[in-house]
């Protein structure tokens, strides 16, 4: 995630999502040709022109290199299962498409879902239980390392699941300000200090004017599928 230096990763409307160098955009590319699927929710799918895949030659390579299948799996979530189907991702015929949804999503759109992705997961909960997800990704899709490029309602979902390993934060000299605006864990969040998830800090480092940090899960309590 990258997010400003007052904690937003976008404008309080939403009109302003990329902010960063292109050292970190490069950076995210050499992230994603570490792991077997990309997930993002569904409104960063519909509000920015990504397709989750694994960018140029350069990282197809790096993927190869590490026994990785050349495209990364892409993998969408949407409790509601409300996506836009002219969203970039469709259109990018590069790897698989799975969507990930609930019980909430209407029969009608499950049906305009099933013919724009590979395979639809429906969860029978009104959300999606990401412990028993993440099991049918590594037994079906041979999933074992994921890459979460948010937003902030998926982000914190995975958080508290316990099932963030390790966090790549970049950090950009700017303000936006906004009540509104979104961080890189919204949603529920905890109410207790002590049920907080607990991260330390591996590496930081500068380039140019931003901060590049990755913090991992504290060794006491790592993160678990059961």
């Amino acid at each position: 995630m990258a997010m400003t230096a007052d904690g937003k990763i976008a404008t309080a409307n939403r009109k302003v999502s990329s902010f960063t160098s292109r050292r970190d955009h490069e950076h995210l590319l050499e992230l994603r040709a570490t792991a077997d699927a990309v997930m993002s929710g569904a409104r960063t799918v519909d509000s920015a022109s990504v397709d989750l895949g694994p960018g140029g030659e350069k990282f197809r390579k790096l993927r190869l290199k590490r026994g990785l299948a050349e495209c990364n799996l892409r993998i969408i979530a949407s409790g509601s299962g409300t996506i836009n189907p002219r969203a970039k991702i469709f259109r990018s015929k590069i790897s698989p498409v799975i969507i990930l949804t609930t019980e909430r999503v209407s029969k009608s759109s499950l049906n305009k879902l099933q013919s724009l992705a590979d395979e639809v997961k429906v969860c029978v909960r009104r959300e999606v239980d990401f412990q028993k997800t993440f099991l049918w990704l590594r037994a079906k899709w041979k999933v074992n390392r994921l890459l979460c490029e948010g937003g902030g309602e998926l982000n914190d979902a995975l958080f508290r699941a316990g099932l963030v390993d390790e966090l790549h934060l970049t950090v950009s000299p700017k303000i936006f300000g906004g009540r509104n605006a979104p961080t890189i864990a919204d949603g529920d969040g905890f109410s207790k200090l002590a049920d907080a998830e607990q991260f330390q800090l591996a590496t930081m480092k500068r380039i140019g004017d931003e901060m590049f940090l990755v913090f991992r899960r504290n060794a006491k309590k790592p993160a678990t599928i059961h």
